[in-house]
C-alpha cells in the first residue's frame, strides 16, 4: 500500500508571504460620503478619524492610509479619484487589506465591484465589508458579494428613479431652478425661485443690445474680455459659445423650457439632449424677466438670419453677410487695399471675383455703401406717417390669426391616438386580435399620430414665424419713428434693424431690400 506524506503549505496563497513569518498586514480604509452638503462634512471628517483609530487599534495591522471621495456617486468608479488611487496603490503591492463600511459604499455597480475585487484578489489584496461582515478571501465570499452587489445596484436604481420622478414632478408643477453659480443675472430668492441680480442683469441687457446693434457673438466676447468683466462661471476670458448661449436662453425673458436633457442610464449618469424621447415642459412667466419677450424674439429672429450665413461671413462689421453679388449670388467680403501705406482703405467685392467666376459687379468702398443706404432710407421715409400706418396694418393682420385653438386640437389628437395605441397593444397581449388585423390597425394609428404630429409642428412653426415677423416690424417702426431725417447719419443699430440685404448690380446700382418689404434702387 502506498504511503502518503502531507507536506504542509508554507506560503499564504493570497498574500504570497511565509505563513511562519512575523508579518503585519498593511491595512487601508475607503470612505465615501454621497453628498457634499454642509451637514455631510462632519460625517466625512468623522469617517477618516474612525478608520484611522480602527486600524491602529489592531496590533496585527499596520496603518497605510484612509482613501476618501467626497460628493461622488457610487454607481461608477470613473470619477472617484480616491478610490482609483487606492486600487492603484494596492495593485502596486502597498496594501494587503482594505476595510470599508459596506458594498454600497465600495460600489453600487455589480460589474465595477466584482472587476475590482478580482483584480485585488489576483494581487493578494483582501477587502473587508464591515456591515455585511464579509472577507473576500473567506468561504463563499464571491457568491455573497455578487448577491449583495446586485442588491446595492437595485437600491441605486430605485434611488435614481425616485430622484428622476421628483424632478419631473417639479417640472410639471412649473418649478424652475437655475445653476446660480454659473448663470448670469439671477440669484436664488427667499422663496427659492430665481430673483434678478442687478449687476449681472446689466451685463445681460448689454449683450442683447450689442447683438441687436449688429455686433457678432465673437465681438461681444472680445469687448467683455477687454473690459475685464468676469464670465458667468467667474473666468476672465469670454468665449463665443457663452455669449451665444445667453442670447438663446429663454429664461432671460421669464420663461423656462424644462428637461432639455435627460439621464439615459442611472449607472453611467450620461446626459443626452432631449429630442422628444421624454416630455418637456414650457413654463411662461415662471420668474422675473431681464429681457422683454419682444426683444428676446427679435434677437432669435436675428440669430436665425445670421445662422443662415456662411461661417466666414459672420464678422464684426455690420455689413458682413448683408451685401450680395447680383451676378453670382455670392456674398461681398471686405478687402484691405494699400495695407502698408498712407492710402490704406477697406473695400468690398464679390468673394467669387477671383475664384474663376468673372462677375461684372463693381468693387465698392464702405462709405459708398453707407451713403447709398442713407439715400435709400431718406426715400423710404418721405411719407413716414403713411409708411408706419401701413406697417401697423401688416402687423395687425399677422396677429389677427389665432392659432391657439387648432394647436390645442392637434395636441389633443396626438394624446387620443397615443391612448388608442396603448389600448391596441393591450388587446394584442390579451390575444383579442389576430396578427394581421393587429398590424393593419397599428399602421393606421401610426399614420394618424404622425399626421397629427406634423400638423402640430407646422402650426407651432407658423405661430413662431408670425410672432417674429410682428416683432421685427415693431422694431422697424420704432427705429424709423426715432430717425431724424434732417440729420440722418449712419449707425449700426439703425442699419441692422431696417435692412435685410443689399444686392450689387453690374449696372452700378444698389438694390436695398428693407425689412418692411420695400425695395429701393440707388444709382452709384
Amino acid at each position: 500500500m502506498a504511503k502518503v506524506t502531507v507536506i504542509k503549505p508554507t506560503i499564504n496563497p493570497h498574500t504570497h508571504i511565509s505563513i511562519d513569518a512575523p508579518h503585519k498586514r498593511r491595512v487601508a480604509a475607503y470612505a465615501r460620503v454621497s453628498a457634499d452638503q454642509d451637514e455631510q462634512f462632519t460625517s466625512y471628517e468623522a469617517k477618516i478619524d474612525y478608520y484611522t483609530k480602527y486600524i491602529k487599534a489592531n496590533d496585527e495591522w499596520e496603518f497605510v492610509n484612509v482613501y476618501t471621495d467626497e460628493g461622488i456617486s457610487g454607481t461608477s468608479t470613473k470619477r472617484r479619484d480616491g478610490f482609483k488611487q487606492m486600487i492603484d496603490d494596492a495593485l502596486k503591492g502597498k496594501i494587503d487589506l482594505i476595510v470599508t463600511k459596506s458594498i454600497s459604499r465600495f460600489a453600487r455597480n455589480t460589474v465595477d465591484a466584482l472587476v475590482n475585487i478580482r483584480k485585488l484578489k489576483e494581487k493578494g489584496v483582501e477587502v473587508f465589508f464591515e456591515k455585511e461582515n464579509i472577507y473576500t478571501f473567506g468561504t463563499g465570499g464571491e457568491l455573497l458579494l455578487t448577491i449583495m452587489s446586485s442588491i446595492a445596484q437595485e437600491e441605486s436604481r430605485s434611488i435614481s428613479e425616485n430622484v428622476t420622478w421628483g424632478k419631473r414632478k417639479a417640472f410639471q408643477d412649473g418649478k424652475v431652478a437655475l445653476p446660480y453659480k454659473c448663470f448670469l443675472g439671477y440669484k436664488k430668492g427667499e422663496n427659492g425661485l430665481p430673483e434678478i441680480e442687478p449687476e449681472g442683469a446689466k451685463i445681460v441687457r448689454r449683450i442683447y443690445r450689442m447683438f441687436i446693434e449688429g455686433k457678432s457673438q465673437s465681438t461681444i466676447a472680445r469687448i467683455l474680455t477687454e473690459e475685464n468683466i468676469p464670465t458667468p462661471s467667474g473666468k476672465t476670458k469670454w468665449q463665443y459659445n457663452v455669449v451665444d448661449s445667453i442670447l438663446r436662453n429663454e429664461k432671460y425673458k421669464g420663461s423656462a423650457l424644462l428637461q432639455k436633457k435627460y439621464i439615459v442610464d442611472f449607472l453611467t449618469k450620461k446626459l443626452k439632449k432631449n429630442n422628444g424621447e421624454v416630455a418637456q415642459y414650457y413654463v411662461e412667466d415662471s420668474h422675473p424677466a431681464i429681457i422683454s419677450p419682444d426683444e428676446w424674439e427679435l434677437v432669435q429672429a436675428e440669430l436665425e438670419l445670421r445662422d443662415g450665413l456662411e461661417t466666414r461671413n459672420r464678422r464684426d462689421n455690420v455689413l458682413s453677410g448683408r451685401v450680395i453679388c447680383a451676378d453670382c449670388g455670392s456674398i461681398y467680403g471686405p478687402k484691405v487695399w494699400h495695407s502698408n501705406d498712407a492710402y490704406r482703405r477697406i473695400v468690398w467685392q464679390c468673394n467669387n471675383k477671383f475664384n474663376g467666376t468673372k462677375c461684372q459687379t463693381p468693387t465698392l468702398d464702405e462709405e459708398t455703401i453707407k451713403n447709398a443706404y442713407l439715400k435709400g432710407l431718406n426715400i423710404l421715409l418721405k411719407d413716414r406717417d403713411a409708411l408706419i400706418n401701413n406697417l401697423l396694418l401688416v402687423k395687425e393682420k399677422l396677429l389677427a390669426v389665432n392659432l391657439s385653438k387648432p394647436i390645442e386640437q392637434a395636441k389633443n389628437e396626438m394624446l387620443v391616438v397615443s391612448g388608442l395605441c396603448d389600448q391596441h397593444i393591450f388587446n394584442r397581449e390579451k390575444k383579442l386580435k389576430n396578427s394581421q388585423e393587429y398590424m393593419d390597425e397599428y399602421v393606421d394609428l401610426v399614420k394618424r399620430f404622425t399626421a397629427a404630429q406634423d400638423e402640430y409642428t407646422r402650426l407651432i412653426d407658423e405661430q413662431v414665424t408670425r410672432n417674429r415677423k410682428s416683432v421685427k416690424l415693431q422694431a422697424f417702426i420704432d427705429e424709423i419713428k426715432n430717425a431724424d431725417t434732417l440729420n440722418l447719419e449712419f449707425n449700426d443699430r439703425l442699419f441692422n434693424l431696417t435692412v435685410l440685404n443689399i444686392k450689387v448690380h453690374k449696372e452700378n446700382h444698389l438694390e436695398f431690400n428693407f425689412k418692411d418689404g420695400s425695395v429701393i434702387n440707388i444709382e452709384l
